[in-house]
C-alpha cells in the first residue's frame, strides 16, 4: 500500500466512528461495492493503519469515578532505570496511558481509580514505590469537556500521504 486515496480515508473515518459496521454498510457509506471495500480494509489492517477494534467502555458506569493525571519524576534517566520503570508501569492496570514528556518530569500518566481513597492507596502503595521514582505530582479531572480516541484525518490529502 503506497498511498491512501479518498476511499481509504473514508473507510478509516467510518471505522473510527463505528468499528462494528458490517462490510456491506461500510461499503455503502464510502461508495464502494463490498468486495473492493473488504480488500481495502484488509490492506489497511496489513499496512498497520488499522491496529485493532475495541469496545469503548464507560468508566463511571463501571465504578471508576476518578481520573488523575500524574507527572512522575524519576531519580535518574539512564537506559536501565528507565526500562525498569517502563516495565513496572506497564504492569499496573490503573495506569491507562503513559507518555514521555518534555519539561519537568519524566512521564505523564493517566490513572483511573474507583474514588479518592483508592487513588490515595494506589499512589502510596504502588506509584511512589515504582523503581527509580523520585516524586509524583497529581492533578484530578473535575469533568471531561472532550474525550475521544478518534484521530483527525482532515489533514490528509490522497496524494500527500506516502507510505514507505
Amino acid at each position: 500500500m503506497e498511498q491512501l486515496d479518498k476511499f481509504d480515508l473514508a473507510i478509516l473515518g467510518e471505522l473510527q466512528n463505528d468499528g462494528r459496521l458490517s462490510n456491506t454498510e461500510l461499503a455503502s457509506r464510502v461508495g464502494l461495492s463490498t468486495a473492493p471495500c473488504w480488500r481495502r480494509v484488509r490492506a489497511l489492517e496489513e499496512a498497520g493503519f488499522i491496529k485493532g477494534y475495541h469496545a469503548e467502555l464507560d468508566r463511571k458506569k463501571l465504578g471508576l469515578g476518578v481520573l488523575a493525571f500524574v507527572r512522575l519524576d524519576a531519580e535518574r534517566n539512564t537506559g536501565d532505570s528507565t526500562r525498569a520503570l517502563e516495565e513496572a508501569i506497564q504492569k499496573l492496570p490503573q495506569i491507562v496511558s503513559c507518555h514521555y514528556i518534555s519539561g519537568s518530569g519524566t512521564f505523564e500518566l493517566q490513572v483511573i481509580c474507583q474514588d479518592l481513597d483508592s487513588f490515595s492507596r494506589f499512589a502510596r502503595e504502588s506509584l511512589i514505590n515504582l523503581p527509580h521514582v523520585k516524586d509524583l505530582h497529581t492533578s484530578f479531572s473535575l469533568g471531561e469537556v472532550k474525550a475521544s480516541s478518534a484521530l483527525p484525518l482532515n489533514h490528509l490529502q490522497p496524494s500527500s500521504l506516502l507510505v514507505k
